[in-house]
C-alpha cells in the first residue's frame, strides 16, 4: 500500500508548529503536503525574518517524514509573506544554519552558465526549441543538461524519448537520465504520464529548487532550463534564486504571441537576467510534398520586436512535419537529422546562444533580490 497525504499529515500533526505554543495541526501554517511515487513535499508558512531560526522545527519535521514507511525522500520548504503581501522565496536548508543563498549556489556547483528558455504564452513550442537548443549545443562538444522546470506539463521525457524513474546517486540525490549525450531531469520522471499536478504557487516553487540543488548533474558547460510559460512564481523564483546568464525567448510571428513575448522580456529585464536573444519559432511552413513555402502566421514579427527592444535576435526555425514527427518519437531532429535545413535552424540558433555566452556579451550575474511594490 502507497503512502497517502493522510499517512503524512498524522505523522506531523502533533508537532510543534512555528510558534512552539501549538502544534502544526492547529498552527494553521501548513500550506501543503503532497505525495508522489514515495516523495513527500512540505510547506510550512512562517514570519518573515523567522527562517533561519526556525531551522531546527523544519530538521524535525523533515526527520519524521523520513521515517514513514514507504518514503523515497523528504523536502520540506519554509515560506513566508513579506509586508506589503510580497511572497519570500522558499527554503529548505541543507543543514542547520545553511543559508539560503549557499544552497542556491551549492546546487548549481560544476555548472558553467544555466540559461533559460522561456515564452510568455504556451503553444510556441518553447520546449521543442529548448530540447533542439540543448542538442545543437551538445554538437559544439559541451557538457549540456536540461531541467524541466514546467511542472505543469513536463514535455522533456517524450522529446528526448526518455521513460522510468531516475536512479539515487550515492549522496543521496537523483541521478539525471540521458539521452542523445544530454543529461535531462524532469518532474515527469517522477509522476505518471496522465496524473494532475495540483499544486499551489510555494509547492511548485518547492519542486523547481529540489529539481535542480537535489540533482547529481556533475561537470556541466551549460545547464538548459525550458521555463514554464508565463510570468509567475516559478519564473521569478527561478531568476531570484539561480545565477541565470540569460535568458531565450521564444515566440511565434503573430501579434498575439508577440505581446505575450514582450512581457516575458520585460520580466527578465526587472530581474537583471540578460536576454540572449529572441528566436521566432513556426516562422514559415515549408511543404514536406512540394517544398514550396507558406507564412501561416505571417513573418518577422519577432525579428521586428526584438530590433524595436534593442536585443539580439537568435533565428528563425520553421513550422515543418519532420521537426513535429522527431519530437513526438523521442528523437528530436537535431539528434537524428542534423544536416536537414530544419536542424540547422536550430543548431544556428544555439551557435549564436554560445557565442553570447562565452564571448563576455552575457555573463552570469549574482541572483538578484526581488521587491514587489
Amino acid at each position: 500500500m502507497s503512502l497517502t497525504q493522510q499517512q503524512v499529515l498524522a505523522a506531523i500533526a502533533d508537532l510543534p508548529g512555528p510558534d512552539a505554543s501549538s502544534t502544526l495541526a492547529k498552527s494553521g501554517a501548513l500550506a501543503g503536503v503532497n505525495v508522489r511515487d514515495g516523495k513527500v513535499f512540505v510547506s510550512i508558512n512562517v514570519e518573515p525574518g523567522k527562517v533561519q531560526a526556525l531551522e531546527p522545527m523544519r530538521g524535525r519535521v523533515e526527520a519524521v517524514i523520513k521515517k514513514l514507511p514507504g518514503v523515497a525522500a523528504a523536502y520540506v520548504t519554509l515560506t513566508s509573506e513579506a509586508e506589503g503581501g510580497e511572497r519570500a522565496q522558499p527554503v529548505r536548508s541543507s543543514g542547520a544554519g545553511a543559508a539560503p543563498r549557499a544552497a542556491a549556489k551549492g546546487g548549481a556547483a560544476g555548472i558553467g552558465k544555466i540559461i533559460a528558455v522561456a515564452s510568455g504564452k504556451g503553444g510556441v513550442g518553447k520546449s521543442t526549441t529548448a530540447c533542439n537548443i540543448a542538442l545543437g549545443l551538445k554538437r559544439q562538444g559541451l557538457k549540456v543538461g536540461v531541467l524541466d522546470a514546467d511542472v505543469y506539463g513536463p514535455s522533456m521525457p517524450r522529446l528526448f524519448g526518455i521513460k522510468g524513474k531516475p536512479d539515487m546517486a550515492e549522496d543521496g540525490k537523483l541521478k539525471p537520465k540521458e539521452s542523445f549525450g544530454v543529461k535531462v531531469m524532469s518532474i515527469g520522471f517522477l509522476v505518471q504520464d496522465e496524473a494532475p499536478i495540483v499544486w499551489r504557487g510555494p509547492m511548485v516553487m518547492s519542486a523547481i529548487k529540489q529539481l535542480l540543488e537535489d540533482v547529481a548533474w556533475g561537470d556541466l558547460d551549460v545547464l538548459v532550463v525550458d521555463m514554464p510559460p508565463g510570468t509567475g512564481d516559478a519564473q521569478l523564483t527561478l531568476a531570484q534564486s539561480v545565477p541565470l546568464a540569460g535568458a531565450v525567448i521564444v515566440s511565434t510571428p503573430q501579434d498575439l504571441a508577440l505581446i505575450d513575448a514582450r512581457r516575458g522580456i520585460a520580466m527578465f529585464q526587472q530581474t537583471h537576467v540578460p536576454i540572449i536573444g529572441v528566436v521566432e519559432n513556426m516562422s514559415f511552413f515549408l511543404c514536406p510534398h512540394c517544398g514550396g513555402r507558406s507564412d501561416l502566421f505571417g513573418h518577422g514579427g519577432a525579428r521586428h520586436e526584438a530590433q524595436r527592444l534593442g536585443v539580439p535576435f537568435l533565428g528563425e526555425a520553421p513550422l515543418h512535419m519532420s521537426i513535429r514527427e522527431t519530437s513526438d518519437a523521442g528523437a528530436p531532429v537535431v539528434a537524428t537529422a542534423p544536416e536537414s535545413p530544419q536542424a540547422q535552424a536550430y543548431i544556428d540558433i544555439a551557435a549564436k546562444t554560445w557565442a553570447s555566452l562565452s564571448g563576455g556579451a552575457v555573463g552570469a550575474r549574482p541572483a538578484p533580490r526581488i521587491v514587489v511594490n
